[in-house]
C-alpha cells in the first residue's frame, strides 16, 4: 500500500522527490507527519525531507487562514453544498470554543496568551487532525489576528515535525510500515470527521 500510494504521488510530480515531498506536506491530514517518512522513502535526506516538509506544511497557512472564510462563503452560494460547508463550519466552531472556554473571564491580553498555549499544544500533537490546516480552521473561527496565531501555529508545527523526524530516523527500516499506518490513520480520522460533520446541526449564528 504504502509503495504504491508513494509512488503514485511521485510519478505526479514527473518524478522529483523534492517537489512530490513539498506537495504531499500541504495536504490536509497529511501534512509533514506523512511527508517527511514519504520523503525519506523517496531516497532524500531525513534532514532535507524535514526541512521541506515543515516549509510547505508551515506556508499553507497563509491561504488558509485569508482565504477559509471567503471560499466557505462562496461554497454555501451553492445550493446541493450549502448544507455541507455550514456543518463543516460548525465543527471548527465546536473545536474554537471548547479552546475559548479556557480562557472566560480574563483580561484581552491573557486570553490572547492561553488561546496561542492552547494552539501549540494542540498543533504540536502530531496525529492527522491536530495539524496546520485544523489549527489554523480553528484560530480563523476564533477570531484571532495572523500574527497572534501564526507564531504558536508554525512552532507546533515545528514539535510535530521533529517528533515525526525522530520517530522516522529509529525506525528507518521500517519507513514504507510507518506509511501504511499513517494513510490508514489518516483515513480512519477522515472518515470520523465526515460522521461528525453528518450528525453535526449547521449553526446560524
Amino acid at each position: 500500500m504504502a509503495q504504491s500510494l508513494s509512488t503514485f504521488l511521485y510519478n505526479l510530480t514527473g518524478g522529483n522527490a523534492y517537489l512530490a515531498t513539498f506537495l504531499v506536506s500541504m495536504f490536509p491530514l497529511i501534512e509533514l507527519k506523512g511527508a517527511i517518512p514519504i520523503g525519506s522513502y523517496y531516497g532524500l535526506d531525513l534532514l532535507t525531507c524535514a526541512g521541506i516538509s515543515y516549509l510547505g506544511s508551515s506556508l499553507i497557512v497563509i491561504p488558509i487562514f485569508f482565504l477559509l472564510i471567503p471560499i466557505f462563503n462562496l461554497l454555501k452560494k451553492i445550493k446541493f453544498i450549502k448544507v455541507v460547508v455550514e456543518k463543516i463550519e460548525t465543527v471548527f466552531k465546536n473545536k474554537a470554543e471548547k479552546l475559548a472556554q479556557k480562557s472566560q473571564g480574563e483580561t484581552a491580553d491573557k486570553v490572547t496568551k492561553i488561546l496561542a498555549l492552547g494552539l501549540f499544544i494542540f498543533v504540536a500533537v502530531p496525529f492527522p487532525v491536530t495539524g496546520a490546516w485544523t489549527g489554523t480552521g480553528i484560530a480563523v473561527f476564533l477570531n484571532m489576528k495572523f500574527k497572534d496565531s501564526v507564531l504558536p501555529i508554525t512552532l507546533g508545527n515545528l514539535v510535530a515535525g521533529t517528533i515525526i523526524t525522530l520517530l522516522t530516523w529509529l525506525f528507518k527500516p521500517y519507513v514504507d510500515i510507518i506509511i501504511t499506518v499513517l494513510f490508514i490513520i489518516a483515513l480512519i480520522m477522515l472518515t470520523l470527521f465526515i460522521i461528525k460533520v453528518i450528525k453535526s446541526k449547521p449553526n446560524k449564528n
